[in-house]
């Protein structure tokens, strides 16, 4: 019972701080139950963001507008299903 009540002591005085401040409380919270796994990953995906923004920035990849490709998938999609009826 004492980890219940410490548990919803800790809990009451979070709900109490601003919204930014339970925002950077629940990241450390995440990170904290993160494997060197997850957090490897991560630094992965962020190094990949990175480098395609550095792509676009540089000019070497070209951006699509999303409705143009929305467009292009949807006519993909009609094609194959006609082609398998």
């Amino acid at each position: 019972m004492a980890a219940k009540r410490r548990y919803e002591t800790i809990r009451d005085e979070a709900l109490k701080l601003s919204i930014e401040q339970r925002a950077w409380l629940a990241e450390a919270l995440h990170d904290s139950v993160r494997t060197s796994e997850e957090r490897e990953i991560e630094r992965a995906w962020i190094d990949e963001v990175k480098r395609r923004i550095a792509d676009v920035d540089a000019g070497r990849t070209k951006l699509i507008p999303a409705d143009e490709v929305i467009r292009e998938l949807k006519s993909k999609y009609v094609a194959k299903r006609r082609r398998s009826s």
